[in-house]
């Protein structure tokens, strides 16, 4: 599950080359979305793909909200799949693109009320790992995302968004502990808030040899500048190498308040070149 880290008694090198990319990648990208995470976690790591490798993790999440308002019963429902591609321009430097695709259905008292799909916004992140010793990993993902969805149907903002997110990873014999804490401009056309802040934790524990079992939970500021709850999420899932090249997931989230989806049930495949 974990990416290479190419592990080291002392801080990570990176060439004057690769310093200067990740320096100016910082000033131009910085991410709006939730980091990239080795599947299925939501939580990212500080690992890094390695000099000159590729890297596509295929989902597919489907989740489901009910609730009900002035006596109309609402159930939301949904697909996404996730396309996320991963090259590493040095064993420190990773570039990432996100290319989501989404279906989403809504209902009031049993009668369909909305039917959409379409591609939501294109995200483009690097990974900057700038320190490794000791089994602590601490890295920067800054990044952007470019309004090609809909967003009159949900499928984005609208607007050019950007953000930034640090990423700290302790590894202890079989267990890991991930931590991102996060900010994004929220630049949209949607009256939602421009700056929110976001954090989460995800421990993973290695039970055999390419076996993982892995949880994950998170929170960020509402985007909705009238509920004052950020919405919460719990996750739990496995990951398994079948080979070096691929990696099966599956895991399962569920909302912690009203404000995150009740259940969403996730499924994927990582492979590497």
């Amino acid at each position: 599950m974990k990416k290479e880290t190419h592990k080291m008694n002392k801080t990570c090198f990176c060439t004057r080359w690769t310093v200067l990319l990740a320096l100016l990648a910082a000033g131009v990208l910085i991410a709006p979305l939730p980091s990239f995470a080795a599947r299925p976690l939501i939580t990212d790591d500080s690992g890094t793909v390695g000099k000159g490798k590729f890297q596509a993790e295929l989902g597919l999440e489907w989740f489901t909200w009910k609730d009900t308002e002035d006596g109309v019963r609402v159930k939301e429902t949904g697909t996404e799949s996730s396309n996320v591609f991963t090259y590493g321009i040095s064993d420190c430097l990773d570039v990432v693109a996100g290319i989501p695709y989404d279906w989403a259905k809504a209902r009031e008292n049993g009668r369909t009320v909305f039917r959409e799909n379409g591609f939501a916004d294109l995200s483009l992140e690097t990974k900057w790992r700038f320190f490794e010793r000791d089994g602590l990993g601490l890295a920067l993902k800054p990044g952007i995302t470019f309004p090609i969805g809909d967003y009159k149907k949900g499928f984005g903002t609208g607007r050019v968004a950007y953000g930034l997110t640090f990423v700290a990873t302790k590894d202890l014999g079989p267990f890991s502990f991930n931590f991102n804490g996060g900010y994004t401009r929220n630049e949209n056309k949607l009256g939602e808030q421009k700056d929110v802040w976001s954090a989460s934790f995800a421990p993973t524990y290695e039970l055999k040899e390419g076996l993982y079992i892995v949880g994950d939970t998170g929170f960020e500021r509402n985007a909705d500048p009238n509920a004052e709850t950020a919405p919460a999420y719990a996750l739990v899932g496995v990951s398994y190498a079948v080979t070096g090249a691929v990696v099966l997931d599956v895991g399962i989230k569920f909302g912690l308040n009203k404000q995150e989806v009740d259940r969403a049930v996730t499924a994927g495949v990582t492979l590497n070149f």
